[in-house]
């Protein structure tokens, strides 16, 4: 089984690097970019078949390791 998580910035958490991404786009000509957030993806493959199961599992993952969850939100896909 196949998990994929995205990790993202708070929305009221500053951050520089989609700013310095949006100056880049908006210097190359990409006047539409507004605004930037960036953030991670993080792909797993995990051992078992019950996808209840493997979302549980890496919840608990992003809560000790994958996120800081003070300042960055998650979201996982069971593929």
């Amino acid at each position: 089984m196949k998990a994929r998580v995205f990790v993202t910035l708070k929305p009221a958490v500053l951050d520089p690097q989609g700013k310095a991404i949006q100056t880049a786009l908006n210097g190359l000509g990409f006047d539409e970019a507004l605004s930037v957030r960036q953030g991670k993806v993080i792909d797993l493959e995990l051992a078992g078949d019950d996808a209840a199961a493997a979302e549980k599992s890496v919840g608990a993952m992003c809560e000790k390791l994958l996120a800081n969850t003070i300042i960055e939100d998650y979201r996982i896909e069971i593929l």
